[in-house]
């Protein structure tokens, strides 16, 4: 496994990080034993960061995984959780609320600080309250000790230097981009350099563009519009014609990009984390690399936003 530095948290992560969203069934019905036999696989791989959220089947992650987690050594693994979000539509990211989340995130988890807190998924409120509110109560639980680092999460890129440039310097940690860097998609790069200079520390998600690379049919609810999932679609077929693995592939070009830190893989299998860890180690296939890259061309840097009409990116093309 490689590891990573995240910006100036001091935290060296595993270039995969375990995406617990799955434990919540954001992708299928789960086994809650099956679940946590996947987190504890993904630990004994080498992942040691592992990313939640309330908002996750409503609570059910924090819930499973705190059940993973028990007896497990603290310093075994960075946990990253995230506040403001709590049910389809429910958005909630006042000082007070921030801090009850954190309690209750930590009750569930089994633990008494967690190593990065997000905000989540900002497009969908004002940025305003985020900048004059939501950060600096943040900022106080981090000077308490209650959290590590600060983060920031959501769809659209321009939300991040929208929010970092109206704090002072220092108050965002981390930001977790999903959807913006994967085989079709690698808008995330524009945005690196200034990351890089804010001393920013890089997660990014998704890498399969939730199910869109894959050997299943994108899901009913994904946002993206039919040329993308048509685009995607003849890319994994072209990639299983040559007797490749579009997943491998996504993988492989996400943990090849050395100014993001880690990638996060949700799955809730033991097998698919062994297989995801075994894909991220293995060298890439360069031709099948070029070939499938060719293919998705047409739809390169094609993207779909969401959230507040003030907080969506532009549309392309």
């Amino acid at each position: 496994m490689i590891y990573r530095p995240l910006g100036r948290t001091g935290l060296q992560v595993s270039a995969l990080s375990f995406g617990a969203s799955s434990l919540g069934g954001a992708f299928r019905a789960i086994d809650e034993g099956e679940g946590i036999r996947a987190v504890h696989t993904a630990l004994e791989l080498g992942i040691n960061l592992i990313d939640t959220s309330p908002f996750y089947g409503v609570t059910k992650s924090e819930t499973i995984l705190g059940r993973a987690l028990k007896g497990v050594p603290r310093d075994r693994y960075f946990l990253s959780t995230k506040v403001g979000q709590y049910d389809a539509g429910v958005f909630d990211f006042s000082a007070a609320r921030i801090v009850r989340s954190l309690d209750e995130s930590c009750a569930r988890l089994g633990v008494d600080y967690v190593d990065i807190l997000q905000c989540h998924d900002i497009e969908f409120v004002s940025l305003d309250q985020i900048v004059s509110e939501t950060l600096p109560a943040m900022v106080e639980l981090r000077q308490r000790g209650r959290i590590g680092a600060i983060g920031l999460t959501g769809l659209p890129l321009k939300i991040f230097p929208a929010v970092i440039d109206r704090v002072p310097a220092g108050t965002v940690d981390v930001i977790l981009s999903f959807c913006h860097y994967e085989l079709n998609d690698t808008s995330l790069t524009t945005l690196l350099p200034y990351l890089r200079q804010h001393g920013v520390g890089v997660i990014s998600a998704a890498p399969t563009g939730m199910g869109l690379l894959s050997e299943r049919p994108a899901p009913s609810w994904h946002p993206a519009p039919p040329a993308i999932v048509a685009g995607c679609r003849k890319a994994a077929e072209l990639c299983r014609a040559r007797g490749g693995d579009i997943v491998k592939l996504a993988i492989q070009f996400a943990v090849a990009q050395p100014e993001i830190a880690t990638t996060v893989i949700g799955s809730a299998s033991p097998e698919n984390m062994r297989k995801n860890v075994a894909f991220a180690a293995e060298p890439i296939d360069a031709g099948l690399m070029a070939e499938v890259l060719a293919a998705l061309e047409p739809i390169r840097n094609h993207n779909y936003t969401r959230g507040r009409p003030e907080n969506r990116d532009p549309l392309f093309p």
